[in-house]
């Protein structure tokens, strides 16, 4: 991995839950949702082509911590207690320079699912 895989700065906007991503091309936004639904991790991608697991329902995810992980990736922590798989500077600058190209991807792959970015879980309100 070359150094011009490094971010220059990276930031986490709890508020919008965007985690921005500065490399010498420029500065870059990246929601939580997309990151979760995109994870490097086994879980998500499978153990091989085909084997891809569709993240739905987590359109609200949160991003509870980052923890960088030497000098050459991220590992994130959600609050729907995902936090496997690494984020090394490459792939994180690869989704941040297509994102658009990404979102699309897994939006059609939902879609052709039937499937949603809602949570579908049952909201439990305690009442008088």
């Amino acid at each position: 991995m070359t150094s011009q895989n490094i971010p220059s700065s990276i930031k986490f906007h709890n508020k919008s839950q965007q985690l921005e991503l500065a490399w010498q091309a420029g500065s870059y936004l990246l929601s939580s949702e997309m990151l979760r639904v995109l994870s490097p991790s086994a879980e998500v991608r499978g153990h091989g082509k085909g084997n891809e697991v569709l993240q739905v329902g987590k359109k609200e995810v949160r991003i509870n911590k980052l923890e960088p992980v030497g000098n050459y990736a991220l590992k994130i922590h959600f609050d729907d207690g995902h936090d496997s798989g690494l984020y090394h500077w490459q792939y994180l600058k690869d989704l941040a320079q297509n994102q658009a190209q990404h979102w699309q991807g897994y939006l059609d792959t939902l879609a052709a699912a039937g499937k949603s970015r809602e949570s579908t879980s049952i909201q439990f309100k305690a009442v008088d």
